[in-house]
């Protein structure tokens, strides 16, 4: 078949008593026959009793021509045989020969002169019948053209697992002539394989038991860029008296099959990857929180590391590229496992500028994705920050290199940059339209994360204006005050506090919350907080004071707010006190547990038509009164009173600490990370 070797037998035992028969004779079933100088036969084998039709006794002694050849070509034998005596030239060729039946048979021989340690001369005959050899001949030449011409690559191996052939097919199939092979071990040869073939191929050696259609995916030596499949199959070779002659492997190239199957399912995982994206990219209102799901969504499905980078620009609101560097903002860096190439990455927050002849630079300005499917170290110069980010890519073992830019209408925003080191393939234009893809849907993300912050400081930004400086001096009161916007993922709301003095030595002291988000609900809390005031200008009481500000609200549009409205009075060491539908105030007296005061809680504002009623507790020197907005004790997981109670645990804990530690403990034990709701807090103690 193909190619063999002429060592064949190269490191195997041969001879010997064990050594059983190869079978071969007995598919030709060769018969032996000896003749003296007169031409008589003097050995007759079993098999030329079967051949020619005579039994032993039948033929020993009688004369050969006159036994087996027919009467007209008895001359012609006897002349052959004596030249073969007299020169012992060997001759073979077919002659016919009559049966013991008298039919006439083609048969075959082989003849050749003996000689015994006597110095006596004998003739050896070994026959054969022609159609038998003519069957297995052709038996031969076919397997032989089969193997030859088959596109199924076969080898055989002998039971020391050394190549003794293989066929054309196999070598076109891995690219391996037969002589890197023949004569050596497969242990030397398939190295490429991940799994060590030895093992399998040694148990079905010795178990028998065959492995049929095992698909394999290798990087062959000669195309090693490139993953080849192949379905092979193994068998234990046996001559008919079962002695184990080696093995032999067939190789069926199915890479087509597994790339058509690869790309299938490539492109399962890419929908897969893209609806996952759309779901689990953008899920909060923060530019940092995306970046970070976006670099981590493409790890590892689509690279090794990936890193996203924000024109610092695009963070400032500027839309128009500055000349000379960009200036890129590092918000996320997501690794598949630790590596110098994670390292050699811009820190989150960290700023970085960057050339024009860098490739992230290319692609923010070109807005067109950047693809080096194989990186040399020049390139991992144009890819790092600096030389020595460059020579961590190299040691990490980067070789291809991908950047795509966040494009969200219109304007570029910055740049998603992806490396393969433990993925062997390289970076592909079917990557880069899925990055780009992906990039496109976090870009679009990140801009409303980035005009939602912008609005969000701005509100914020309106709404610490409007709320006042703590006092200086309150008659008779030592007060503190804080205000906490909502988490980043949050509008702001309209909560506000305000702590005024009053003709008198009076002080009003005022918290309340606009129901609503963002600037309109900071421009109504701006609205009422400076009406207030005003009717604190004007010495009304709580009650009336809140009755104005419900007039008032029939003109605001966002008009549906809590308060309230308390005034104390240092003379009389009393405070009048009003709710609109807020929360009711704690008090803690001293030496006493806090309390909630049991107030009418009143409509809130906007309601329109119901009057409000205050209430006069007495507030001595050392009580300290507490006033919130809801934002401090609701949440979603535990029920209102729960957490007003402990608001007042909290509260009683912290007695005869100063004012301003109470505020910051208060709101460490009670307010969430990241609380979906702004929080107003003024305490009050009468000194």
């Amino acid at each position: 078949m193909g190619t063999t070797d002429s060592r064949a037998g190269h490191g195997r035992s041969v001879g010997g008593p064990a050594a059983p028969p190869s079978g071969l004779l007995d598919l030709l079933s060769v018969a032996a026959v000896v003749l003296n100088p007169q031409g008589r036969v003097v050995f007759w084998s079993p098999k030329a009793e079967e051949l020619f039709g005579y039994t032993a006794a039948e033929a020993l002694g009688q004369h050969a021509a006159r036994l087996t050849v027919h009467e007209e070509h008895r001359d012609a034998v006897t002349k052959l045989f004596a030249e073969i005596m007299e020169s012992g030239t060997d001759w073979a060729g077919v002659f016919p020969i009559r049966h013991k039946d008298g039919s006439t048979r083609l048969v075959e021989f082989r003849n050749m002169r003996l000689l015994d340690d006597l110095g006596d001369v004998y003739a050896l005959g070994l026959a054969a019948d022609q159609a038998a050899v003519e069957r297995i001949e052709r038996d031969a030449a076919l397997a032989m053209r089969l193997v030859s011409q088959s596109p199924v690559g076969l080898a055989i191996l002998d039971p020391d697992l050394r190549y003794l052939a293989m066929n054309p097919a196999l070598e076109r199939i891995t690219g391996q002539c037969a002589g890197e092979r023949l004569g050596r071990p497969v242990g030397e040869i398939l190295t490429y394989l991940k799994t060590d073939p030895e093992a399998r191929l040694r148990r079905v050696l010795e178990t028998g038991e065959s492995v049929v259609d095992r698909e394999i995916v290798c990087r062959p030596p000669a195309d090693p860029d490139h993953e080849h499949a192949w379905s092979v199959s193994y068998y234990r070779l046996e001559d008919s008296g079962g002695r184990v002659l080696g093995l032999a492997y067939s190789v069926i190239d199915v890479t087509e099959r597994h790339q058509a199957a690869t790309e299938a399912a490539q492109a399962r995982q890419r929908l897969t990857l893209i609806a996952t994206a759309s779901a689990s990219v953008g899920t909060t209102l923060d530019v940092e929180t995306t970046a970070c799901e976006l670099a981590d969504m493409v790890v590892p499905v689509l690279a090794d590391v990936a890193a996203v980078d924000v024109l610092d620009s695009a963070l400032d609101g500027r839309t128009a590229l500055p000349e000379g560097p960009t200036l890129f903002r590092a918000l996320a860096v997501s690794a598949a496992h630790s590596t110098e190439a994670a390292q050699a990455a811009d820190p989150p927050r960290g700023l970085a500028a960057y050339d024009s002849d860098r490739l992230i630079t290319q692609c923010v300005r070109t807005r067109q994705p950047v693809l080096v499917a194989h990186t040399t170290r020049q390139d991992l110069e144009r890819i790092a920050p600096h030389g020595e980010a460059a020579s961590l890519l190299a040691a990490a073992g980067v070789h291809s290199y991908l950047a795509v830019p966040l494009l969200a209408r219109g304007e570029v925003l910055g740049a998603l940059d992806l490396i393969r080191i433990e993925n062997p393939a390289p970076f592909d234009d079917d990557d880069a339209l899925l990055a780009a893809e992906l990039a496109a849907r976090a870009a679009v993300c990140i801009d409303n994360a980035r005009g939602y912050q912008a609005q969000r400081e701005a509100a914020l930004t309106l709404q610490r204006s409007l709320l006042p400086e703590p006092p200086t001096h309150l008659p008779g009161l030592e007060v503190a005050c804080r205000y906490q916007p909502a988490g980043a993922t949050s509008e702001i709301g309209g909560d506000w506090y305000d702590a005024i003095p009053l003709q008198g030595d009076r002080s009003a002291l005022v918290v309340g919350d606009v129901m609503g988000s963002g600037i309109k609900a900071a421009a109504t809390m701006g609205q009422l907080r400076s009406a207030a005031r005003a009717f604190a200008e004007l010495s009304l009481a709580p009650a009336e004071a809140l009755h104005h500000l419900d007039h008032l609200t029939e003109g605001v549009e966002q008009t549906i707010t809590t308060c309230i409205y308390c005034v104390y009075d240092p003379q009389r060491g009393e405070c009048e006190v009003c709710l609109a539908g807020h929360l009711p105030p704690a008090l803690m007296r001293l030496d006493h547990k806090a309390t909630l005061l049991d107030l009418p809680t009143g409509a809130p504002l906007g309601v329109g038509g119901v009057p409000f009623e205050s209430a006069t507790i007495t507030f001595r020197p050392g009580d300290v009164l507490v006033l919130y907005t809801d934002g401090l004790v609701e949440t979603r997981s535990e029920p209102i009173d729960a957490r007003l109670e402990t608001l007042l645990d909290s509260l009683t804990a912290t007695r005869g600490h100063d004012l301003e530690g109470t505020c910051d403990r208060l709101l460490e034990m009670l307010r969430s990370p990241g609380g979906e709701d702004d929080v107003a807090l003024l305490m009050a103690r009468a000194r």
